[in-house]
């Protein structure tokens, strides 16, 4: 059994739709595509879910809430899929890092992308990490409406506290 076999379908189609989206956004804003696609929505996101790097999205609420990570990225923050699509997207920093990270969002949703971004990131269980060479992306809908952020990256290490 695999690791999105234990995710029920309704979140599966809710991510298809949301990888579908990210993908089409990736490939728009920089010519190529994020990962080898079938076009088939179910899988895509399944390819997508165990690629060797993070990839992890949020949405346009007020307070972002996570609404897609692959493995890689479930993994390194210590989510499992439910605790993820409630957790605001700001928790994924230090609080000390809020106003950065912010910024970094702002200029990413002006600019439709971000790249060779660093900064440190925070896990369920309180580790954290240092993120790196991390490409930032605006995913818009087919009529060009901002549906939220993603971010992929595979550079990461521990912080030594």
């Amino acid at each position: 059994m695999n690791a999105t076999s234990q995710i029920p379908q309704e979140l599966m189609n809710s991510w298809a739709r949301q990888s579908d989206a990210l993908l089409n956004s990736y490939f728009a804003l920089f010519g190529q595509d994020l990962i080898s696609r079938t076009h088939n929505s179910l899988q895509d996101v399944e390819r997508l879910f165990f690629v060797p790097f993070a990839v992890i999205s949020h949405g346009v609420e007020s307070d972002p809430l996570l609404n897609f990570a692959n493995k890689y990225a479930l993994d390194l923050w210590g989510f499992d899929p439910f605790q993820l699509i409630s957790t605001p997207s700001r928790l994924t920093a230090e609080p000390k890092a809020y106003e950065e990270r912010e910024k970094i969002l702002t200029e990413t949703k002006l600019k439709g992308f971000l790249k060779n971004y660093e900064g440190i990131r925070i896990s369920a269980a309180g580790k954290r990490f240092i993120i790196s060479n991390v490409t930032i992306w605006n995913i818009s809908g087919a009529s060009g409406e901002l549906l939220g952020q993603a971010a992929t990256f595979s550079n990461w290490r521990n912080c030594l506290d």
